[in-house]
């Protein structure tokens, strides 16, 4: 009689007290406070920022939504919140430059998806969000690492042109990096994302 062989173990231990299952998560155990906690210790860049903290994810998707709103200023609260959890997945499998993101292949992406689902459905919104919103986010998402690049990230404008596209000077008027303690981050996270799920 053969033995079973026993799957690795998959899950995270989240302070929630949450396991969440990385292969298979599931809504029920997402919590935006793990989520919030987890993008605030997750650096951008590589950490290869200047300032006295990592630039973290949590500070990033809070400029994504800002820009998503300027971008599509009547954009409903729930596209809002698309882009405020954007990068939501990286609290439990971190962050990673575009080219290696690519040079892993496809079993990342897989990953993102399933992750990224999971999390949609927890706070009500389709686990697939539409095309045109995606988009959308994505223009936001490329406007922010302009900004963080010139900004923060050592970049002359015309190399970060080159990589992430000029961007409408509309759009960032006014906008600076900002560079906080992970716990400032993590409560301007969660304030945020109370407020548009408020407004649902």
């Amino acid at each position: 009689m053969s033995k079973r062989t026993a799957s690795p173990r998959a899950w995270q231990r989240m302070l929630s007290g949450r396991r969440l299952d990385l292969l298979d998560p599931t809504p029920v155990d997402i919590e935006i406070e793990d989520i919030a906690h987890g993008l605030a210790f997750v650096a951008r860049w590589n950490g290869q920022t200047h300032g006295e903290f990592p630039y973290s994810v949590a500070e990033h998707s809070l400029l994504v939504e800002e820009l998503f709103g300027r971008i599509d200023p009547a954009a409903p609260a729930k596209w809002r919140l698309a882009a405020l959890l954007h990068d939501a997945p990286e609290y439990v499998i971190g962050d990673m430059i575009s080219p290696v993101k690519a040079a892993v292949g496809p079993g990342y992406s897989d990953l993102d998806d399933r992750l990224t689902a999971a999390v949609h459905l927890r706070f009500g919104l389709p686990a697939t969000i539409p095309q045109t919103i995606k988009r959308r986010i994505k223009k936001a998402d490329k406007i922010s690492a302009w900004l963080e690049a010139t900004q923060i990230a050592g970049f002359a404008s015309p190399e970060a042109d080159k990589f992430f596209g000029k961007p409408d000077s509309s759009l960032i008027q006014g906008l600076s990096i900002v560079i906080r303690p992970p716990i400032d981050a993590r409560q301007a996270f969660v304030a945020r994302h109370t407020a548009l799920l408020a407004s649902l």
